[in-house]
C-alpha cells in the first residue's frame, strides 16, 4: 500500500486539529442557540433612571380666621386682624401668609404668625441656630418639629415669646407679646396637615 504524500498528510492533522479546536468552543448540547426572533440587545449605555423623594404637598393657607378653631378665634375676641397701618400683611406674592392680630393702638398686646414654605435643611439649620444661641426648647409633636421660648418683654410686665413649627416643608412662625391664645398653633397645624 502507497502512502499518502506527506504534505497531505499534514493538511489532514491541521484539519483535525483546527476540529477538535472548534469543537472545544462550541455550546454544549443542553445550550441551544437563541431563536431567530430573539431581541437584539443594545451595547450602548442607558441611563438609570433615578427617584426622588419629594414631601407630601401642601398647600398653605390663605385665610387667617379660617384656619383657626372657633374656640381660638373666641380668645382672639375683638383684636384686629391686619391692620394697613402695622405692615405687610394676608396672601403675599410668593404664597406666603401673614397673620397680624393686634390693635394699632396697643403698646405690646398682640401677635404675628408667617406660614411659609421652607426646604428641610434650612428649616433645620434654622431651628438648631434658635436653639444654640438663643435658648429655644425643641420637640417633635405632630410628626414635625417645634420649637418655642418665652421670656418677660422688656418695658411691660407681661410675656412675650415665639413658636415655630416645621413639617413637610412648611413653617408656622409666631411671635407674640401679652397675646398667646390656647391651641393657636396646634388649630393651624390642624387645618394645615388635617
Amino acid at each position: 500500500m502507497a502512502r499518502p504524500p506527506l504534505r497531505t498528510s499534514a493538511a489532514i492533522v491541521l484539519a483535525a486539529t483546527a476540529a477538535i479546536a472548534l469543537s472545544a468552543c462550541a455550546p454544549d448540547a443542553d445550550e441551544a442557540a437563541p431563536p431567530a426572533s430573539a431581541p437584539v440587545v443594545s451595547t450602548s449605555p442607558t441611563p438609570i433612571p433615578t427617584i426622588t423623594q419629594t414631601a407630601t404637598a401642601v398647600r398653605l393657607p390663605a385665610d387667617c380666621k379660617a384656619m383657626l378653631s372657633a374656640d381660638v378665634l373666641a380668645q382672639l375676641g375683638t383684636t384686629p386682624l391686619n391692620d394697613p397701618s402695622l405692615g405687610p400683611s394676608g396672601v403675599q406674592s410668593d404664597g406666603s401668609l401673614i397673620c397680624i392680630w393686634r390693635d394699632p393702638a396697643a403698646d405690646t398686646t398682640g401677635l404675628t404668625t408667617t406660614i411659609s414654605g421652607m426646604d428641610r435643611g434650612p428649616a433645620l439649620d434654622m431651628l438648631n441656630e434658635l436653639v444654640t444661641t438663643q435658648g429655644f426648647s425643641c420637640y417633635t409633636p405632630d410628626a414635625g418639629t417645634r420649637c418655642e421660648k418665652t421670656w418677660i418683654n422688656d418695658a411691660y410686665p407681661v410675656n412675650d415669646g415665639r413658636t415655630l413649627y416645621w413639617r413637610d416643608d412648611v413653617l408656622i412662625d409666631t411671635q407674640y407679646s401679652n397675646l398667646a391664645p390656647t391651641g393657636y398653633t396646634g388649630s393651624i397645624i390642624a387645618s394645615i396637615f388635617g
